[in-house]
């Protein structure tokens, strides 16, 4: 049930509103708290801040569903490198100890959720780690739809009063009104679509979750058995059809399958009032199962979400 305007004075509203602004009133976002749940908080809520290993369930869902990521190293001392790709790479001076990152093929082909890769020998970035650089490899979700409700930005002239009033059931933010004009939107994007570049993030990338993963690079030896081979090339071919052309054994480079072994991992699940951010323990990570991060979904897998609400978070975190 939705109050209406008339039912509360306006002398009231404006006094609430200028509560708000002094920081004396509650958002109406749920949960009301930040990074952590309240200890008298209760278990059974729908919305609370997912745990480390609910987290780790959800990344360990990214990593399966995601083919791409950033693999970063260092570049090793320029005495130590200048000699062996100096003259091959036409590598500048100066750049020892300095990060370098890259998009990296990534593939889900093991149950303990270390990433496997297809190493081809001549990257700069595993030609860092056998020059002894470590590694990370960064990845984020990205939706597969886009959300039916934007968060929306308010002008600073009525943004507090608004935001109140929204908070009181009685703002034009209301779902039915934001159908309408989402309708008449794209209505208006159909007749200029020839006009407008259309937008390529059309989500909020910092309300969704992301990770790195820290570890070292270590080779996958199926030399002793050939069916493990087929099986490994099968599963990152699947994640990336060209990559058959550079499978170990081929006639332009020269490539192996390596994995990282992760030992620490960072996660950032999105705002910090609705979601985990900090470390995640190694062994909670290795410990999901394919069944658990089979059993939940990310927001944007199915159509109609909603960026702003909690309600999809919650959801995803239920195990």
């Amino acid at each position: 049930m939705r109050l209406s305007s008339s039912s509360i004075p306006l002398l009231s509203l404006a006094a609430a509103a200028t509560a708000t602004e002094a920081g004396t009133l509650s958002s109406a976002s749920s949960p009301q708290h930040i990074f952590s749940n309240p200890s008298s908080f209760s278990s059974s809520s729908r919305y609370r801040i997912p745990t480390s290993y609910e987290s780790a369930v959800l990344g360990r869902r990214i990593l399966a569903l995601s083919p791409l990521g950033n693999l970063a190293t260092t570049f090793p001392a320029d005495s130590d490198s200048h000699d062996s790709y100096g003259a091959e790479e036409n590598r500048p001076a100066g750049l020892g100890g300095m990060p370098h990152t890259l998009m990296e093929y990534v593939a889900d082909c093991e149950t303990d959720g270390n990433p496997t890769f297809l190493a081809i020998n001549v990257e700069t970035t595993f030609k860092n780690v056998r020059d002894g650089s470590n590694i990370s490899l960064a990845q984020q979700w990205t939706p597969v739809y886009p959300p039916d409700k934007r968060i929306k930005s308010t002008s600073t002239s009525t943004s507090t009063f608004s935001r109140f009033l929204e908070w009181l059931g009685l703002g034009s933010n209301n779902e039915d009104e934001d159908n309408n004009n989402n309708n008449n939107n794209n209505n208006n994007n159909n007749n200029n679509n020839n006009n407008k570049p259309r937008e390529t993030v059309p989500y909020s990338a910092a309300n969704l979750p992301r990770f790195s993963l820290l570890g070292y690079i270590e080779k996958i030896d199926t030399s002793s058995s050939p069916e493990a081979q087929k099986a490994l090339s099968e599963c990152f071919v699947k994640k990336h059809p060209d990559a058959k052309y550079w499978l170990p054994g081929n006639r332009i480079h020269e490539s192996e399958f390596v994995r990282l072994v992760v030992q620490q991992i960072y996660w950032v699940g999105g705002f910090g009032d609705r979601a985990y951010i900090g470390w995640i323990p190694v062994d909670e990570w290795k410990n999901v199962t394919r069944q658990e991060w089979e059993d939940v979904s990310l927001p944007g897998e199915k159509k109609g979400w909603k960026e702003w609400s909690v309600d999809g978070v919650a959801a995803a975190s239920e195990l």
